[in-house]
């Protein structure tokens, strides 16, 4: 079995720094690049995309909503049409980045507020596919299963990759627990340890209501702002491995 462990990159801002990107290359198989919207900038894109190509790691591009102040994790209203082109906008700077750096961009992994209004809302959601269809019918989308996100991904003919989310707490429907609720987001190492283990024994995780929910993803996310980020990575590598998985890009995995 081929597992894709990916994290999000890149999402510091100017001489400001959120995780430790070099330390987490060493351990992933995919990057999702912050695109200078909710973090990140022209500088940290090229230095993350030049250190996934001397690493071998497949990137892709990580768009959130405009909001540097608040991580891109408020909801900001706007007209369709500016939704799109703030997509669009994103995802084809790190294309050039990456061009220029000679990698290439081979996913789409949304962020926080953008990727939440999209699992909710099927119009959201097929305006965004609509328009990765328009920049590169190729590009992946990563997305959680059974969500507005696959399935629109999967009307306008592009390939999905389903993530489980290793340090995020799921309710009962298979929703992520907001952050701001208690016991959100999972820092223990042997508790990470544990939900990988059983998802990859039987594809389920136990919902924070003890609920056991089936889980159905062939990629495992860690995010780099998590406390303790590299280290709960590199315990999900070890069990991915020694659970007889390969650790693999989404990329390879899907083609």
């Amino acid at each position: 079995m081929k597992i894709d462990i990916n994290s999000d990159m890149g999402e510091g801002f100017g001489h400001w720094t959120v995780g430790d990107d070099a330390a987490l290359m060493d351990i992933v198989s995919s990057a999702n690049v912050a695109c200078g919207f909710h973090a990140g900038d022209a500088v940290i894109m090229d230095r993350t995309v030049r250190m996934a190509k001397e690493r071998n790691i497949a990137i892709g591009a990580h768009p959130g909503l405009p909001d540097l102040m608040g991580f891109g994790r408020r909801v900001i209203q706007m007209e369709a049409a500016e939704l799109e082109k703030h997509l669009i906008y994103q995802i084809g700077a790190l294309q050039a980045i990456a061009a220029a750096a000679g990698h290439r961009v081979t996913h789409v992994s949304y962020h926080a507020a953008l990727g939440n209004m999209a699992t909710a809302d099927r119009d959201v959601a097929d305006l965004l596919a609509r328009a990765i269809k328009r920049i590169d019918r190729d590009l992946i989308v990563f997305s959680m299963p059974d969500t507005e996100v696959e399935r629109a991904s999967e009307r306008a003919g592009l390939r999905t990759h389903t993530l489980f989310l290793a340090d995020r707490a799921y309710d009962e429907h298979g929703n992520l627990v907001p952050r701001k609720k208690p016991n959100s987001v999972i820092t223990s190492l042997d508790a990470v340890a544990d939900r990988v283990r059983q998802f990859l024994d039987d594809g389920t995780v136990v919902s924070i209501e003890g609920k056991r929910l089936k889980v159905r993803a062939r990629g495992i996310l860690i995010h780099s702002d998590t406390p303790g980020s590299v280290e709960l990575a590199r315990t999900v590598r070890r069990v991915v491995e020694s659970g007889g998985a390969k650790v693999t890009p989404a990329v390879e995995i899907l083609s």
